[in-house]
């Protein structure tokens, strides 16, 4: 193994599942902007996720349809079937 390889600047973060809104704390090098206070009174960064064990298909064993960003939305609407234009209308 190389030596030196992994970061040492390790610190204690919360982490939030944005889709179930569940949170946890662990310890990353991430940086994060926002801060938020956790259980045992002390403020944390927050890094926000779309997706975590909490609501990943594969770990829930459920199918569940996460939509952030409204993409399912605007999809939708993009290519959903115009009603067709009558004679009366066109006149």
């Amino acid at each position: 193994m190389q030596k030196e390889l992994h970061p040492k600047n390790y610190k204690l973060v919360v982490f939030k599942d944005m889709s179930n809104g569940t949170t946890f704390l662990s310890r990353s090098t991430a940086s994060a902007k926002e801060t938020v206070q956790w259980e045992d009174g002390k403020e944390y960064p927050l890094i926000k996720l779309e997706i975590s064990n909490t609501s990943h298909p594969f770990y829930t064993g459920k199918n569940m349809l996460v939509d952030t960003a409204g993409r399912i939305d605007k999809f939708r609407k993009r290519y959903a079937k115009k009603e067709p234009v009558t004679e009366t209308e066109t006149k």
